[in-house]
């Protein structure tokens, strides 16, 4: 039996060398101004080197006020693009393509001054309540994604991801947990997903590679939304062209999650099956094994790896041992990759 894991993977125009992908995490560690430091240009590649498919940037704020912390990466400014475009040349050095993840954080930011959401429901109690966005507020938020986008193919990028995950803006958008609008905007679940497909429609104009979003796919809530709902939500990103949904759960409300390994893969499977359409899972997938039985059988297209790259960027060598597959090593690690 072949290793799916370590078969190529291509998305429109961009082939991928394995099925790994780096998940996009975010470090805390870019400069008040949104810049990348140091410790982006060797984080990132040190994770090529040691194989993996895709390199996925965290998230990247698309204006100010959207940034989860002070020390996020942005894309707002041109000024972003050089660093950004040094991070995707040291990581395609080493065989990788890569990625970056458009975001905003909503009424999760823990900036200074006005963070902005789709209703003025902050997320716990000890959070800011944030300011309901204005129609112009929204069609600026809308700019800014596209703007992103085109910084983005400016600075090299091979593929972009649209954050609609974790309870950050687009997601609160989705939820009727989250979105009371009874505006264009919300009131119905079309119209809390128009935000999102206004942000996709407006990307589109500047970029025409790969495009994935990331969901949340289970709420866990009693009034939340679920896989299923997130089924028919992925069917009509299918029909606006994006081309794989990201999968995972959460950051909507304050929940307890029982986690386990592999617990959000029938999360995927479902979002894959419901939609017809190519899907990564994430969580909690940490060996080789576990990650090509979900290759297997179906279950999702992409594996997508966070704290167990985290603690080991060589985890691609060590699974391909485990499958018995090939994997070429760096030359200048040859004489102890195998």
């Amino acid at each position: 039996m072949n290793a799916k894991l370590f078969e190529s993977y291509t998305i429109r125009n961009v082939t991928m060398k394995n099925r790994i992908v780096m998940s996009p995490m975010c470090m805390y560690s870019a400069g008040t101004d949104g810049k990348a430091t140091d410790w982006h240009f060797i984080h990132y590649p040190t994770r090529a080197v040691g194989q993996a498919g895709l390199i996925m940037i965290e998230a990247t704020a698309v204006t100010p006020e959207g940034r989860i912390s002070e020390k996020d990466l942005g894309i707002w400014s041109d000024e972003h693009i050089d660093g950004l475009a040094k991070m995707v040349s040291l990581v395609k050095k080493h065989g990788a393509k890569t990625a970056i993840q458009l975001a905003h954080a909503g009424r999760k930011s823990t900036v200074s001054g006005d963070i902005l959401a789709p209703s003025a429901l902050p997320f716990d109690e000890k959070s800011k309540i944030p300011k309901e966005m204005t129609k112009e507020e929204i069609e600026q938020t809308i700019g800014a994604f596209a703007t992103g986008a085109k910084r983005a193919k400016a600075a090299g990028f091979d593929i972009i991801e649209i954050h609609g995950a974790h309870g950050y803006l687009i997601n609160e958008f989705l939820s009727p947990l989250t979105n009371k609008r009874n505006d264009e905007y919300g009131g119905s679940p079309e119209k809390r997903l128009r935000f999102l497909s206004d942000i996709i429609r407006a990307v589109q104009k500047e970029w025409d590679g790969p495009l994935l979003v990331r969901i949340s796919a289970h709420e866990y809530h009693k009034d939340g939304l679920t896989a299923d709902d997130y089924s028919q939500i992925a069917k009509q990103l299918k029909s606006l062209g994006v081309d794989l949904i990201d999968v995972s759960s959460g950051g909507v409300v304050p929940a307890s999650i029982h986690s386990y390994p592999g617990y959000q893969v029938k999360l995927a499977e479902t979002v894959k099956h419901g939609a017809n359409i190519p899907v990564g899972t994430v969580g909690m997938i940490t060996s080789a094994l576990q990650a090509e039985e979900i290759l297997q059988n179906d279950r999702a297209d992409l594996i997508f790896l966070g704290r167990e790259l985290l603690r080991n960027p060589y985890w691609p060598r060590e699974a391909a041992r485990e499958l018995k597959a090939e994997l070429s090593a760096p030359e200048q690690y040859q004489r102890a990759w195998n």
